[in-house]
């Protein structure tokens, strides 16, 4: 394990090129149940971690990665190109995020969520993946949220578990998403309804 000027980097974690590392950087941190550097982790190039974030091991992430401050990123995650998490986020293990994805800051990812490429998701966004908390069964049956390409989630909105969110959605802030929204169309309220389509928006035409 390599600590110096405050970073922790933990054996097994290869960069492309020479990232840009804050004060308190950790990278590579084990689960539980496996030792420091058993677990490879790879981040692209060009990447930007800015201070006090923690990125556990066996993450697989691409180029022109960048973080806020204090963000948390858990085991096994497969980040694409170009994804930038803002500051205080946190993304749970076995995550899929695409290229170009944006979270900003405050969002909660959990385990089994995939975000494709170009999705949007505001501030205080929260996706959530158990139906029914402490139940019988639950973490066998954990399903997050997959958010299709170009969707965008407004601020404060809530997905629950398992819902998809349809290709250039647009989900209103605030709105609490209880079943699949289609491609193309916008929501909003609690719980989130169409109520127009994307074309409806000018700015978006």
């Amino acid at each position: 394990m390599n600590a110096e000027n405050n970073k922790v980097i933990h054996p097994n974690v290869f960069f492309t090129t020479d990232p840009t590392l804050g004060a308190f950087v950790i990278i590579g941190e084990p689960p539980r149940g496996k030792g420091s550097g058993e677990l490879v982790t790879r981040i692209g190039a060009r990447a930007v971690i800015r201070s006090h974030t923690v990125i556990y091991a066996g993450n697989v992430i691409g180029d022109d990665f960048q973080t806020g401050h204090g963000v948390l990123i858990r085991e096994e995650n497969e980040i694409g190109n170009n994804v930038s998490i803002g500051s205080h986020t946190i993304v749970e293990h076995h995550v899929k995020i695409g290229d170009n994805a944006r979270l900003h800051s405050n969002v909660f990812v959990p385990e089994f969520s995939v975000l494709e490429e170009n999705c949007w998701l505001g501030p205080n966004v929260v996706v959530t993946n158990a139906r029914y908390p402490q139940s019988r069964g639950v973490k066998e049956n954990l399903r997050g949220a997959h958010i299709k390409r170009g969707a965008k989630i407004g601020a404060n909105a809530t997905l629950l578990p398992g819902v998809v969110i349809g290709e250039n959605a647009l989900v209103g802030a605030g709105a609490v998403v209880t079943r699949d929204v289609p491609d193309g169309t916008v929501v909003a309220g609690n719980p989130a309804r169409v109520i127009k389509t994307m074309y409806d928006i000018l700015e978006y035409r």
